[in-house]
């Protein structure tokens, strides 16, 4: 008999706002959120999600969506779905939920993605201190294809993947995320040596009534108020999955994750068409409303069987991804190198963030040689399907990172050769490059001595 029809257990009504969605959205983590469905193991099921800003960015011609954006409402994620056995028992504290990826994509009717940088001022990024200003460039699927009228030359196929995917955290656990995150804002910009190089803003996210959004657990009573002071915000990732932004968690990907809560209450949310290693202009992935198709299975005590703490507790724990068997298939690929000296010259002792910068923005001034504007060289870097590597952590002081493009995206040879660099891609000119907002900010603008500052 032919597998049945994908259960759908959280639908999306694209014409409605996150707070109007039914069943509820939330963006938060907390043990005490309630589920909105129960899933069983060996069920195929579908769960739809909006994008991570809830469609606060459109498909427009501004960039004033992106610099305005209030970030204390994101990411919208669809659940927690409560997970249970076949005989109906839920999954318990100590085991490993395996979550499968059977299939994947943009939901219906909304094909369509962006890649943008934040404000200075307002989100920064990895590369905020040279690039301050809002950007966006919006791409358009066609089939496993994305192309951009704002970054023309350009055409790659997309690895589709979940940017959120997580178990509820216990709440000794979301104590412990609350303690070292709000250290690292209260001290970071004394103690971090890194701080000065990467200019994040801010350290860290830390819980926050404004914006958030609890699921079924109704604004104004004792019990929201309650949650909302703890719950832990979304961005990064922690030991329950999370914000990982892993590309490569595609169709046929099994995700192995601790069970902290009983059901472990999954969540998952902001959907990528494509987005390359690192994501480094921070929203820069191709933003999209998007769908999964899931499998789960529960191993019993998975988490002492498989799982070391690497940590002063047992919750110290990561997640094991396996990596599915579709992904784009490239052959040829150019390679840029970074090292952790920075922009004005200063050794770092073998620092990989500083290392990867490097790699980034020489790859960055190279594709300007090009015909491509520093800020479309950006936003391409962060979303197409390029691989990122420590390739050096051990030699002293340097460590060493790579970057590596696939040359076929492109519609142009952009290997170095003898003679004159070749002209530019051919440009649509009613929309030559990226959409962008001035930067009204005062704080100050990395210049690299080889050329000036992008403003």
């Amino acid at each position: 008999m032919a597998p049945r029809t994908p259960k759908l257990v959280v639908s999306i009504d694209l014409k409605k706002r996150p707070w109007e969605q039914d069943p509820p959205l939330h963006n938060r983590w907390h043990p005490l959120l309630p589920p909105v469905a129960d899933v069983r193991v060996g069920d195929l099921f579908r769960v739809e999600m909006i994008d991570w800003t809830g469609g606060a960015v459109g498909d427009n011609d501004s960039a004033s969506d992106i610099k305005t954006i209030d970030l204390s409402t994101v990411h919208y994620l669809s659940g927690p779905l409560r997970v249970l056995d076949a005989d109906g028992i839920p999954a318990k504290p100590g085991d490993i939920l395996v979550v499968e990826i059977c299939n994947l994509g943009p939901l219906p009717g909304d094909e369509w993605g962006y890649t943008a940088t934040f404000d200075r001022e307002n989100g920064g990024g990895f590369l905020t201190d040279h690039f301050p200003c809002a950007t966006k460039a919006i791409w358009y699927f066609e089939g496993i294809y994305a192309y951009s009228p704002h970054i023309p030359g350009v055409r790659f196929p997309g690895l589709t993947h979940p940017g959120i995917i997580g178990t509820a955290p216990s709440m000794e656990l979301l104590n412990i995320w609350n303690e070292r995150e709000r250290k690292v804002e209260e001290d970071g910009t004394r103690s971090l040596k890194l701080c000065e190089v990467l200019h994040s803003r801010p350290l860290a996210n830390l819980p926050t009534a404004e914006g958030c959004l609890l699921g079924k657990v109704k604004e104004g009573t004792p019990e929201w108020t309650k949650i909302a002071s703890e719950a832990a915000r979304t961005i990064p990732g922690r030991e329950n999955g999370g914000n990982c932004d892993i590309k490569n968690l595609s169709r046929g990907s099994k995700i192995y994750l601790p069970v902290f809560v009983e059901g472990a209450n999954l969540s998952t949310g902001d959907m990528h068409f494509s987005q390359g290693d690192g994501e480094v202009s921070f929203c820069g992935a191709i933003e999209m409303s998007g769908f999964l198709e899931l499998k789960c299975e529960i191993i019993r005590g998975g988490m002492r069987q498989y799982l070391t703490p690497m940590g002063p507790t047992a919750l110290h724990v990561n997640p094991i991804f396996e990596i599915g068997p579709v992904e784009p298939r490239f052959t040829e690929w150019l390679v840029f190198e970074g090292i952790s000296v920075d922009e004005s010259g200063r050794q770092h002792f073998l620092d990989a963030s500083v290392a990867y910068k490097r790699a980034v923005l020489n790859a960055i001034d190279y594709l300007s040689r090009f015909g491509y504007s520093k800020e479309q060289a950006y936003l391409l870097l962060s979303c197409c399907p390029c691989e990122g590597r420590i390739s050096g952590i051990v030699d002293s002081p340097n460590a060493v990172a790579t970057l590596a493009i696939p040359t076929a995206i492109f519609d142009q040879d952009i290997r170095p050769r003898p003679g004159k660099v070749p002209s530019g891609p051919r440009l649509v000119k009613k929309s030559p490059d990226v959409l962008k907002c001035t930067y009204d900010g005062t704080l100050p603008i990395t210049e690299n001595p080889g050329g000036a500052a992008q403003i």
